[in-house]
């Protein structure tokens, strides 16, 4: 085996590391030639480099228990979380060059199974630097920056499913498809130049997408005095948030009022806090709850979205802003339907990999609780991955 330069340049393989391992000859001649990239967003070869060639059952050490269709298959590498942690290892069939990836179940290798990712090593290349050109807006998608919007989004959407579906003869796995249909909603939300916010949504982004009457809209009565961020209640006054959800039910009865004074309130007594409210409760306003006992609140004075958890009396970031506290109850809305047109494929069969997708797309538009601007625990991230919650 050889490497060159960097830890993300081109791993290739001799004749005689492939050995008996692979007889697909354009196996063999993509990874004696091109070879396969170290290290991207979406997928680590690292282990290939480290370890050569080897077998799911070498790997786990059981071949009598392992199914026969994945005892031979080659470990080559996994994808990535969105945090950069490897989580499931992709395989390599040697006899038809198709790639799939499966959970190492060291205990239980008899439970292992494994789900497709591509038909060949040339279409997962093709695919995930596709997909990471998108992402950051390069190559066959530098067009679209600068661009914004449903249509912009819609385009790129189309653009991506053809590059899939062109490398896998139509039909395209969930991983990727996933990819095409929700990646691109990133490029619903432009940067926030004319809201004096994170991002500039499209006018009546939410009432298209939630319906008539069930986005609440603010007036200058219901704030308190302590909201004085001017941005936010521009946008609460014109823009709105969905009224009630599956998430998230606004206070819409009362004027808002800060955490104080909602805990101050003789009819809140019964979901009074044990532990003492934050220092600055009095500038934090209630928007409404959110599921599992935590509300929703924005700082008045900065336009910061938190969460607060009425059980633990813990306060965490929850959102930049109302702008991307709106992105992300919109996306979770057209991620549903868009799994309803596909008969709920995608929370079928790829859960996880459809929750690492939203976790990636919330995160290009706000980075609260990424690598990027860690947090110790984020709402989001954390409902996302939880598939009994069903929240996707």
């Amino acid at each position: 085996m050889s490497t060159t330069g960097a830890i993300t340049a081109a791993i290739t393989l001799t004749e005689d590391d492939l050995n008996s391992y692979i007889t697909h000859a354009p196996t063999r001649d993509w990874l004696t030639g091109p070879g396969l990239p170290g290290t991207g967003d979406l997928l680590t070869f690292e282990t290939l480099r480290a370890d050569g060639l080897r077998t799911v059952a070498d790997s786990t050490g059981d071949a009598d228990t392992l199914t026969a269709e994945l005892r031979d298959r080659l470990v080559i590498g996994g994808l990535l979380t969105p945090d950069g942690i490897q989580g499931e290892s992709v395989l390599l069939d040697g006899a038809t060059g198709a790639v799939s990836t499966a959970y190492f179940l060291y205990d239980r290798p008899d439970l292992m199974d494994s789900r497709p990712l591509a038909p060949s090593l040339r279409a997962l290349v093709s695919f995930a630097a596709a997909t990471e050109e998108l992402a950051e807006l390069r190559g066959q998608f530098a067009a679209y920056a600068g661009r914004s919007g449903t249509k912009a989004a819609a385009e790129a959407s189309r653009q991506l499913l053809a590059v899939f579906e062109e490398g896998a003869d139509g039909a395209v796995p969930p991983y990727w498809k996933m990819a095409a249909l929700i990646r691109p909603l990133a490029l619903v939300a432009g940067p926030g130049t004319g809201s004096g916010l994170a991002l500039d949504l499209p006018q009546r982004l939410l009432d298209r997408e939630f319906g008539p009457g069930r986005v609440a809209r603010f007036e200058d009565v219901d704030f308190p005095a302590t909201l004085t961020h001017e941005p936010t209640r521009r946008f609460l006054r014109e823009t709105g948030l969905p009224e009630n959800g599956t998430l998230l039910s606004l206070d819409t009865d009362v004027p808002l009022p800060t955490l104080a004074e909602y805990y101050g309130d003789e009819d809140c007594t019964d979901v009074r806090p044990a532990l003492p409210l934050p220092d600055r409760a009095a500038q934090l306003i209630r928007l409404g709850h959110l599921v599992e006992g935590h509300s929703l609140l924005v700082d008045g004075a900065t336009g910061e979205v938190l969460e607060w958890s009425e059980r633990d009396a813990t306060l965490h970031p929850l959102n930049t802003d109302v702008s991307t506290l709106a992105f992300t109850l919109w996306l979770l809305h057209r991620e549903r339907a868009i799994d309803r047109e596909l008969d709920h494929e995608l929370t079928t069969d790829a859960y996880d990999q459809l929750a690492a997708t939203m976790i990636r797309v919330l995160r290009s538009v706000d980075p609260t609780g990424s690598p990027h601007r860690p947090v110790d625990w984020h709402y989001w991230t954390r409902l996302f991955q939880n598939e009994t919650a069903g929240v996707l």
